[in-house]
């Protein structure tokens, strides 16, 4: 088994890196080695380390190189295009293709995170979803459940099946512990979603191994 999945999101801060520490946690404990990828990530802490790779890196099966696990770190965070010019980078997809082939190469399974939503702006004339295309990888959506989620992860359903890529399966993350109706929302998103619900990740709870089930291998 040598699989990747790349990890979406119907907007920024609703849980991609949450989500994919319930993966990383799902496979592992399923008896695969699995490695957390951070391709582009913006902001970090006095360390000059970013948030989400560390909480990657910690739900990993082992450590690796940081150039592998996380190609292109921005200290602001702020749109990735916008962090990307003003360091005077250009995000090169080979380079991240390259990343990935060599983390492979070392598990069995490799979760990649993208930054913000979807179609996120990644450069003058690429965003996360043409990343998504170029590394040619299932999806898993996020889902973050909160008021407006079902326009949001409707549009993005849209926006994945328009560049050719699978479906996976989604995830409902609850980032309003308080959202009214939560039930009737997430049976809304099922019946429209032609792709598996992996699971639901309450809020305030650091993922377990059982949080998730596993995608479908192909």
């Amino acid at each position: 088994m040598k699989k990747a999945w790349f990890i979406a999101g119907t907007d920024t801060g609703i849980g991609k890196t949450h989500a994919a520490c319930a993966l990383l946690a799902a496979f592992r404990a399923a008896g695969h080695a699995a490695l957390g990828m951070k391709p582009v990530a913006a902001g970090v802490d006095a360390n000059g380390e970013n948030e989400d790779v560390v909480l990657l890196r910690a739900a990993s099966s082992c450590a690796v190189a940081n150039e592998l696990a996380n190609p292109y770190c921005f200290a602001d965070p702020i749109a990735p295009h916008i962090a990307a010019a003003d360091a005077g980078v250009v995000i090169d997809f080979a380079r991240i293709t390259t990343a990935l082939t060599r983390l492979q190469e070392q598990a069995e399974v490799v979760v990649v995170e993208g930054v913000g939503g979807f179609c996120v702006p990644l450069g003058e004339d690429c965003d996360a979803a043409d990343l998504a295309a170029a590394l040619q990888l299932p999806v898993i959506l996020v889902v973050g459940m909160r008021l407006g989620c079902l326009n949001h992860a409707l549009l993005t359903t849209e926006a994945i099946a328009a560049r050719g890529l699978t479906l996976a399966g989604w995830i409902a993350n609850r980032v309003d512990p308080e959202m009214l109706r939560f039930a009737e929302n997430l049976a809304a998103l099922e019946t429209r979603i032609a792709a598996p619900l992996l699971g639901v990740l309450p809020w305030g709870e650091r993922p377990s191994d059982g949080s998730l089930r596993l995608p479908d291998h192909g």
